[in-house]
């Protein structure tokens, strides 16, 4: 049996990866207080990365991601398009 997953949601830039950060800490009833202490990364560059602050460390958006169980995948680019 396989467990059914939710559609993937396409990110472009920091804006939009913030959004979706955003709505999922939001739907699972997390404040931006509770996920700071559950992350132990401060409110204040929580707030920054879910409003697309473009120079957020990749290592801390990561450990965000990871801890509301979003999971990033990379789509490589056809081979009939150049890099």
């Amino acid at each position: 049996m396989s467990i059914p997953t939710a559609p993937a949601i396409p990110v472009y830039d920091p804006e939009s990866l913030g959004h979706v950060i955003r709505k999922t800490r939001k739907a699972l009833k997390i404040t931006q207080e509770e996920l700071s202490l559950q992350t132990g990364i401060s409110r204040t560059t929580i707030r920054a990365i879910e409003r697309g602050k473009e120079s957020a460390h990749v290592g801390l958006v990561m450990q965000i991601c990871r801890d509301l169980g979003l999971m990033i995948a990379l789509t490589p680019p056809r081979s009939d398009q150049t890099p």
